[in-house]
């Protein structure tokens, strides 16, 4: 089980966020959870979306709880339109709004474009990109009638500079950048910001998966030397959610330089 948050011995400037009702989706693992650990840090209740890993969604929650913070789990696979507006309707039933929502679920199904099936793309783009619709228009109406949003999703350097082997995966992220952008502008008379977080390379299972020879060649690519920490692209996200007012239909790239 992951360390523990340190959330109760925070005092009140430090949470921001206090009664805000966040959902972060695939925040069982990876960057949604350092996410789900830094919105709760500062204060918010959380809300863990998540699809297969329940044991680490559970682990999570009791970590946040034991600290101090509120959160629950809400199952659901948001690559499917029906499951994506479920969570979001049972969200508003139990807490009555919805203010910060965080669209991090992804996948990968790497492949050269030669080899890419039909399955690989289509499963790739319902994940990373059809969910992001399907959660946010959702969540919308309720954010319009509070007059508040913060809206953060989170593509990928890959959506701005291309990656071999990532045509399904470059494009979902290129298209969360666009989405974005629309968003930020129907949006700002709500008081609603929309912006993006767009990781490089990230120490998280994904990264785990890749061979050492090529984790060694990605590394070399990076002018900082490493790989980002999911933590790292976290603060980045609660910027925007705490701090970034005067922010929206922008991108934060948190990438070591490999893409400037």
């Amino acid at each position: 089980m992951d360390t523990a948050v340190l959330i109760e011995a925070k005092p009140t400037y430090l949470r921001p966020l206090e009664g805000r009702v966040a959902l972060v989706t695939g925040a069982s693992r990876g960057i949604g959870r350092a996410i789900a650990r830094e919105l709760a840090e500062r204060g918010a209740i959380v809300v863990i979306n998540f699809f297969n890993s329940l044991v680490r969604a559970q682990e999570l929650r009791d970590d946040i709880k034991s600290c101090g913070g509120e959160s629950s789990l809400m199952q659901g696979d948001v690559s499917n339109r029906q499951e994506a507006r479920r969570v979001i309707n049972k969200l508003l039933e139990i807490y009555g709004r919805l203010d910060i929502l965080v669209n991090n679920a992804g996948i990968t199904r790497d492949r050269s474009i030669r080899k890419m099936t039909d399955s690989d793309w289509l499963d790739v783009i319902e994940t990373n990109l059809n969910s992001i619709f399907y959660c946010t228009s959702a969540a919308v109406p309720a954010m319009v009638e509070h007059k508040y949003g913060r809206i953060v999703n989170i593509a990928s350097f890959s959506g701005q500079a291309g990656n071999f082997g990532q045509a399904n995966y470059a494009a979902s992220k290129g298209g969360i950048i666009a989405f974005t952008k629309v968003l930020a502008l129907e949006l700002a008379k709500y008081n609603i910001t929309a912006n993006v977080v767009a990781p490089g390379f990230t120490s998280t299972d994904m990264l785990a998966a890749v061979p050492g020879d090529i984790q060694d060649q990605i590394r070399n690519r990076i002018p900082l030397g490493r790989f980002a920490q999911p933590h790292e692209i976290a603060k980045a996200a609660a910027y925007l959610i705490c701090d970034g007012d005067y922010v929206t239909g922008q991108q934060i790239n948190i990438n070591g330089g490999l893409y400037m």
